[in-house]
């Protein structure tokens, strides 16, 4: 029988998903939404975490009447496992695409990169110097070849441990040793990690769970760190930037070419090869006004924050993107892009083109990007897209007209100039407005959608609960993208949603109450934010303690997992709008939300609904305000020279 298929209201937030939807529904175009209406029987032994099929003696399911697999290996043995293999799949993701920009980094220095460079010498030195590189008597060249040699030491090392974690403060880095939970090489812990749950080597969940927070931090620490510190050396350091966000954006009368995906080499040439006038002109050849370049998923933060190129939409977006019918060609990458992809392409005349030798889909055009001629294949794609415009059938081409203004590009450094200017660049005012109660708490809202819930719902009723109660929201991923979308992400936003004391600080200061700080791998950056609240003082030693909640409300992939036990391992509460599937094993599940606050300071708690989320974290960050001796909000005083007199004495 088949299952009833929810209202098309129910599915998305905005209403441009919802356009759209109805549109795929007169085209005949099957989406992930619908998809997900066939998927509502989750098979339960999958959502326990109680099946295991890492042998082939099974695979084997744990019941009451059957509490052990063949090999001996009970529910808590079986869930830790496959939990751990999350954690490494997430971690290896995010690390492989540091891999590839620190390769990148090391053909740039010896000038094999066409079109690639130092674009940030500042940030290189900055980098350079917290491994103890000596830039004097070296050109650019030689401070990042010297660089990217030492970065690519943190993948391979086999004995010393990651230096990119004397980033994190001391207390943190001895609670990491303590605990045995200090990283080595990168590559080391994936591997270790899939060694670890082979048939017949690590049983003891307690030790399987503590190795997946150990990987997980060679992740924000490591890794994803790695990755947006170099993004930041060849491609800019991200500044507030203003652009527009959804599938407004697309313009019907332009070449449209999308953007998917997460690895930003290539996009950042197609940024820079679009602008050619040369490729201007032969669009207006083909009959359109010019080329229209947009992204979707992680690589629409990517060249939205360092560019102002526009964002189309999020993850769950992507195929309501070639519906408008007027997507020439979508290139893709890595991670989130659907197999769908070429199937609903299929029914426009969209081209969709794989770009990664890693990442091929049957349907899409494989074309192998050669970072040696980048611009040049930058061009050739954006060629392609020119010579498919003949081909779009106006009949097929409806595309809604939201959109909204957004500000994006946050980055730490950003902050702090916005916080302090040039010279006295620092988060003294933040720390300030925190101590004060202005700002009663800070709160990172990242992650993915997913399908099981409408589209950025959870995301922006959890969003304005807490900036309606003084909450600083930094945001990454497609949970920013959410907001963009919703036209949260402009100062002028703060206005209508914040509460008196965040409402006074972003007035003051000219910001949003919402940062876009980047891309999922940028979480990293929330990570150095928590730091450097810590290095300025006043509000403890530690990030474990700080009035931070994380938050990832539509979280769906491995990466999410990985990402959530970094932020838990570096002392931050999380809340999770979807469960981990370990409910299967009562030990793994109370490990994970109560245990590891004694051991790092901080767990996971499950909140199904945004407004027990909004609460949640508002009482976390209540606690720790009272553990602080901040609970009580501090009048300001405006001192007279007797005052002045008395401090002095």
């Amino acid at each position: 029988m088949p299952r009833e298929k929810k209202p098309i209201e129910s599915r998305a937030w905005d209403a441009a998903s919802v356009e759209l939807l109805e549109k795929a529904g007169r085209d005949g175009v099957v989406t992930a939404f619908d998809r997900a209406d066939t998927q509502q029987n989750h098979c339960k032994f999958g959502t326990q975490g109680v099946c295991c099929r890492i042998c082939h003696m099974g695979p084997c399911r744990i019941t009451p009447k059957s509490p052990r697999g063949v090999c001996g290996a009970n529910a808590d043995t079986i869930v830790a496992r496959n939990f751990l293999r999350e954690v490494a799949s997430g971690v290896a993701a995010h690390s492989d695409h540091a891999r590839h920009l620190v390769l990148l980094l090391k053909k740039a220095a010896e000038g094999a990169a066409q079109g690639y460079g130092i674009k940030d010498e500042k940030a290189l030195l900055r980098m350079a110097g917290k491994y103890d590189i000596d830039p004097a008597e070296k050109t650019s060249g030689e401070i990042a070849a010297t660089l990217a040699a030492k970065l690519l030491g943190e993948f391979t090392s086999q004995e010393q441990t990651l230096e990119t974690l004397n980033l994190a403060p001391v207390k943190q880095q001895n609670i990491w040793k303590s605990m045995n939970t200090v990283p080595h090489g990168i590559d080391r812990m994936i591997v270790e990690s899939m060694h670890r749950t082979h048939i017949g080597v690590d049983h003891d969940y307690s030790n399987i769970l503590m190795h997946a927070f150990r990987t997980s931090i060679a992740d924000g620490w490591g890794g994803s760190r790695i990755a947006s510190m170099v993004s930041d050396i060849l491609f800019g350091t991200p500044f507030p930037v203003r652009s527009s966000a959804n599938l407004g954006v697309i313009r019907e009368d332009h070449v449209n070419l999308l953007v998917h995906g997460h690895e930003p080499e290539l996009s950042e040439m197609l940024t820079i090869a679009s602008q050619d006038p040369k490729i201007v002109a032969s669009a207006k050849e083909a009959g359109a006004a010019g080329i229209g370049l947009a992204g979707i998923c992680c690589t629409a933060n990517e060249i939205l924050m360092r560019h102002g190129i526009p964002v189309a939409g999020n993850f769950l977006q992507q195929e309501l993107a070639l519906i408008t019918g007027a997507i020439e060609v979508m290139v893709v990458d890595v991670q989130c892009c659907m197999p769908s992809l070429p199937e609903v392409a299929q029914a426009y005349h969209t081209e969709i083109v794989a770009t990664s030798d890693i990442a091929r889909t049957i349907g899409a055009t494989p074309f192998s990007f050669d970072t040696d001629k980048a611009l040049d294949s930058a061009k050739e794609l954006i060629k392609k897209a020119i010579d498919n415009f003949k081909s779009r059938d106006p009949k097929k081409v409806a595309i809604p007209k939201s959109h909204k203004p957004i500000v994006a590009g946050f980055s730490v450094d950003a902050v702090k100039y916005m916080l302090g200017g040039t010279f006295r660049a620092s988060f003294r005012p933040l720390n300030d407005a925190v101590m004060q109660g202005r700002i009663f708490g800070i709160v990172g809202i990242v992650g993915c959608n997913n399908p099981n819930s409408r589209l950025d719902e959870y995301t922006n009723i959890l969003t304005k609960e807490l900036v309606k109660n003084n909450v600083l929201i930094l945001k990454t991923g497609c949970a920013a993208i959410a907001s963009a979308k919703e036209g949260m992400l402009t100062p002028e936003s703060a206005l209508n949603e914040a509460g008196d004391g965040l409402r006074e600080v972003c007035e003051t200061v000219g910001i949003p109450p919402i940062l876009h700080m980047g891309s999922c791998v940028d979480n990293s950056r929330i990570l150095e934010a928590a730091a450097e609240v810590v290095f300025e003082g006043g509000l403890g030693d530690s990030i474990a303690g700080l009035p931070a909640v994380g938050v990832a409300p539509e979280w769906m992939s491995e990466k999410a997992v990985a990402i959530g036990c970094y932020f838990v391992a570096s002392g931050v509460d999380v809340i999770l709008g979807n469960a981990f599937h370990v409910f299967g094993s009562e030990k793994v599940t109370d490990f994970l939300h109560s245990t590891t606050q004694d051991i790092f300071g901080a767990s996971f708690h499950h909140c199904p609904s945004p407004e027990k989320a909004a609460t949640t974290a508002l009482d976390i960050i209540a606690a720790a305000r009272k553990k602080l001796g901040i609970d009580t909000q501090s009048e300001r005083k405006l001192f007279d020279m007797k005052d002045r007199r008395e401090i002095l004495v």
